[in-house]
């Protein structure tokens, strides 16, 4: 039997619409909506208060990307903000991003600037967006920075990717390492137990010890899996306090094999963040602020943070980099030769190329060094329970050649 739904839209112009539709279902509701150009926002069954929340899809990075470079190609091509919003909104495959593109017309439409509008949606526009496109508005380059911020984006989709497939391969071969162990211990070990149960005498130390762990394994499995969870929990709450963020940024840096690779991600976002924030013609506190914020390891924020006290009182900006070990000498005399020859951004973007490419080095070298150190851990662990499984085996032939 058909029922009376009640709903809360936006039109293609960013209007906030109510009403009432007669449907079978809440997604012939939808439907209906979508087939009117509305965006949903709300929608549940007459006298009930469900307020169900439709748009909770995330914004990625690509889809950020496609959309400044998409509003670039219309600003540039004559065709007013408010037009090349609804277009967007309307067109996109997300509907969050949709719904905060209508929002965000709207705003504009009543008198607000883009960037303040923006502003009001910080999960989907971070500062740095925002920064950008305010530079854009105020200096009549809205396109040309747009075109910017999505190179930008997009590049860092790149280092992204990058740094998941040099993680991947020693992140499987540790699960493939846990699962063995874990299996070992519930299914092999004690099989082994029982034979070793009947032929009696003292088994050695490893021997014991494996078996003890495997009993304790066998029957508290479930306790150390919620306990993992658990740990998981806190580690995740207490990595968001700012003591935890420092500790976790600093082992980050330190932790062998991958701390130098962290590090050269770090100072290409620093490089090339503030060097297009600089070029848009950000003023530098706000882009050194904005730096601190994005570039995603505290180490290198609180190094920036004093690079900000140090400008904001007239001084360079190279003098107080060099006092933090996270950033190299090279670094900071390209920054200071850059100062003196008034070519700050171009410097910023040589230091940002070299990074990249020392990323990808670092990357690739990263799989190929690995590999070899995980095959030898797999084959300790792995070979090192077999071992201790056969240890009884040949205390016993050796008795029986004793007794011969």
């Amino acid at each position: 039997m058909p029922d009376t739904y009640t709903y809360k839209a936006r039109d293609r112009a960013g209007n906030l619409l109510n009403g009432t539709i007669v449907a079978d279902n809440q997604a012939l509701v939808l439907h209906r909506l979508r087939e009117l150009g509305y965006t949903p926002l709300d929608v549940g069954k007459q006298g009930r208060s469900l307020n169900i929340e439709l748009t909770k899809k995330k914004v990625k990075l690509k889809e950020l990307s496609v959309f400044a470079r998409q509003f670039a190609t219309m600003v540039n091509s004559g065709l007013p903000i408010l037009r090349a919003l609804a277009i967007l909104s309307d067109q996109t495959d997300n509907e969050e991003l949709g719904r905060v593109l209508g929002v965000v017309r709207t705003d504009v439409e009543q008198g607000s600037s883009l960037s303040g509008a923006m502003t009001k949606h910080p999960k989907v526009f971070n500062d740095l967006f925002v920064a950008m496109v305010k530079s854009g508005e105020t200096g009549g380059s809205l396109d040309m920075v747009l075109i910017r911020l999505a190179d930008m984006i997009e590049a860092e989709v790149k280092l992204r990717g990058k740094i998941k497939s040099a993680m991947t391969y020693p992140i499987a071969v540790v699960a493939l390492v846990l699962l063995i162990m874990s299996a070992m211990l519930l299914f092999v070990v004690p099989q082994f137990k029982a034979i070793f149960d009947s032929l009696g005498g003292t088994l050695p130390l490893p021997t014991r010890v494996l078996l003890f762990l495997s009993d304790m394994f066998k029957k508290y499995w479930f306790i150390a899996l919620i306990g993992f969870f658990v740990f998981r929990y806190f580690f995740r709450r207490w990595k968001k306090t700012p003591p935890g963020r420092v500790m976790v940024d600093s082992m980050k840096l330190r932790v062998p094999i991958f701390g130098t690779l962290f590090q050269k991600v770090a100072l290409s976002r620093f490089a090339s963040t503030l060097s297009m924030l600089l070029r848009s013609g950000v003023p530098i506190l706000q882009a050194l602020d904005i730096v601190s914020e994005t570039v995603n390891n505290r180490v290198v924020a609180t190094a920036i943070e004093d690079v900000e006290k140090s400008v904001s009182q007239g001084e360079a900006m190279a003098a107080p980099l060099a006092k933090h070990p996270v950033f190299p000498r090279m670094v900071t005399q390209m920054i200071e030769v850059g100062e003196e020859s008034g070519q700050i951004s171009q410097m910023l973007d040589k230091v940002a190329d070299f990074y990249d490419r020392e990323v990808d080095s670092a990357a690739e070298s990263l799989t190929a060094s690995i590999e070899p150190i995980m095959v030898l851990v797999m084959g300790v662990v792995v070979g090192g329970m077999i071992v201790c499984l056969y240890l009884p085996m040949f205390s016993i032939y050796q008795n029986i050649q004793g007794a011969k």
